[in-house]
């Protein structure tokens, strides 16, 4: 009997260790997947968002340039997405950048001009004779707002800020819109002090005489992304280039100024608009070196995306700010086909590159949906599965549908620039819906209307043949600037037809003249600007 006792109480204790090692091996199965699914879980993507300054649409080779060399900002456009029908939301700089990181259109967040561009009675202390004194605008990122990048931290990224800020004084630095770092962003927006080591920048130090700006803003960026590798981030790379004063290295101007004699230096290189001299050629071999500097620079982080094995969890943006520069200013580069250039109220003012590479979405394809550069803040949040902010991206649309190969409604597209471009631009607002495009030309209140379909270069007004239309797409654009309290340009009473006159001619006889022979300058054999090739050959005593 004990022996039988003790075998039945030896068997219940094997039976029970048994049962706890069966109940702790299920246990930790079931942990265990419960581990693998929260470790499986896909990260958020990581955002590269680029953007260049003065960017013209055919100032790259995937989108028509038979002259600049552009094969790293090319890749992102072949790899992802190309929006054939992107458009920045103003002619100018600091409006559309406010665009970009607001969701909104220009009329409604109110910096419709370059921060720093004199209005209303000032405009007239600059010695310019108009018939309108430009409105008053914001000078600031407004606080209230919640920017694209303060979302993206609420979200749980990390934020970085590299290069051309130019909305706002400090105060109103990157720093305080939600980006953690700030390397060379602050209230100036030309590279002042160039684009050669040292430069003039409070944010960005000068570590190495002669360093190339925009690879140095890559090199921070890369430098971020590196640290990061681990984390989500969002980093936006804003370069200075290819903003006046345009200055590169003797080789690459010698690169593009033998190739500009291969292809045949042609006879005439401007023509008049309406205000100012043309460009109607690309063959500025300074301007050409420029563009591939900043090239360069977009493929070193390119390059430390692929390297740290992030290109795949990355969404990858390229695009910029406002149309090529084809008057004033360094009069750099021509957007033709596209009339105009930046500061025009024609297409080539506002048509950007608009390249977003998604993995795994679209990659390869091209959308002719009209976007514009307030899309962005919807569109990223959207594609990071992060709630979208409707009460303040109210202008921009979620774009992720069309990644998904469904469609987006027609919906018109508002621009609002009461004021006078440096380049040539008259004051105007515009909208664009479907093939139509109408503009408002504040001086006498005339309108143009343009069947971008058949005539993307817009040569034929035909207003007096769709006056119907035109009327109909006038009172939808001045619907819109009503609601959102736009600010519109007065007359200048002190207006001088005469001295406007003498002016046009001195334009036409003098100015054009010294435009060609300029032109020749930089492609002649024995260009020199200085020494030093504006500091980018450094001297050693």
């Amino acid at each position: 009997m004990p022996t039988q006792q003790f075998n039945s109480i030896g068997f219940y204790r094997v039976a029970c260790l048994k049962w706890k090692s069966m109940l702790m091996f299920c246990l930790m199965i079931c942990f265990g997947c419960k581990e693998t699914e929260t470790t499986d879980k896909p990260k958020k993507p990581n955002i590269v968002f680029i953007l260049a300054d003065d960017f013209g649409v055919h100032d790259l080779s995937i989108l028509g340039s038979k002259y600049y060399e552009t094969p790293n900002i090319d890749k992102i456009g072949e790899e992802g997405t190309i929006f054939t029908q992107g458009y920045a939301n103003s002619r100018v700089c600091s409006p559309s950048r406010a665009s970009i990181l607001l969701g909104q259109f220009t009329a409604r967040h109110g910096i419709t001009d370059w921060i720093g561009a004199a209005a209303g009675k000032d405009w007239r202390k600059n010695n310019h004779n108009d018939k309108m004194l430009p409105a008053d605008y914001l000078h600031n990122l407004p606080d209230k707002d919640t920017t694209l990048a303060e979302a993206f931290k609420a979200n749980g990224y990390r934020t970085f800020f590299a290069g051309k800020w130019h909305l706002g004084e400090k105060g109103s630095w990157p720093e305080d819109h939600g980006f953690e770092v700030n390397k060379g962003g602050w209230e100036v927006g030309s590279p002042k002090g160039g684009f050669f080591s040292p430069w003039e920048n409070p944010n960005l130090e000068n570590t190495e005489d002669g360093e190339n700006l925009s690879m140095r803003l890559a090199k921070e960026t890369s430098k971020f992304i590196g640290e990061n590798k681990d984390s989500t981030f969002f980093a936006y790379l804003s370069f200075y280039a290819v903003h006046a004063p345009i200055q590169t290295t003797q080789a690459k101007w010698r690169k593009y100024r033998d190739k500009a004699d291969e292809m045949g230096i042609k006879n005439q290189g401007y023509e008049m608009e309406r205000v100012l001299p043309i460009r109607i050629v690309q063959d500025n071999p300074i301007y050409a070196g420029l563009v591939e500097q900043m090239d360069d620079a977009v493929g070193l982080v390119l390059d430390t995306l692929k390297d740290l094995g992030l290109d795949k969890n990355t969404i990858v943006v390229f695009t910029s700010d406002n149309g090529g520069v084809a008057s004033g200013d360094a009069f750099s580069t021509t957007n033709l086909p596209l009339r105009g250039g930046k500061g025009y109220q024609w297409e080539g003012g506002v048509r950007e590159p608009y390249f977003i590479k998604v993995p795994g979405l679209q990659n390869g394809a091209s959308i002719d949906y009209p976007v514009t550069g307030a899309d962005f803040y919807p569109t990223l949040l959207d594609l990071a599965d992060i709630p979208l902010k409707t009460e303040q991206h109210i202008d921009g649309v979620s774009l992720k549908p069309l990644f998904e190969g469904k469609s987006l409604e027609s919906r018109p597209l508002f621009w609002h620039y009461p004021h006078y471009g440096n380049q040539g631009g008259s004051p105007s607002s515009m909208v664009r819906e479907g093939q139509w495009k109408l503009i408002h030309y504040y001086e006498d209140g005339h309108q143009e209307l343009y069947n971008l379909e058949v005539d993307p270069g817009e040569t034929i007004d035909v207003f007096s043949e769709n006056v119907q239309v035109a009327e109909r797409m006038g009172d939808l654009l001045q619907s819109y600037l009503e609601k959102v309290e736009a600010k519109i340009p007065s007359k200048d009473i002190n207006f001088d037809e005469a001295l406007s006159k003498s002016s046009h001619r001195e334009k036409v006889e003098i100015v054009m003249p010294r435009l060609e022979a300029e032109r020749l300058e930089y492609l002649s054999e024995n260009f020199e600007p200085n020494d030093t090739w504006w500091g980018s050959k450094v001297t050693i005593d």
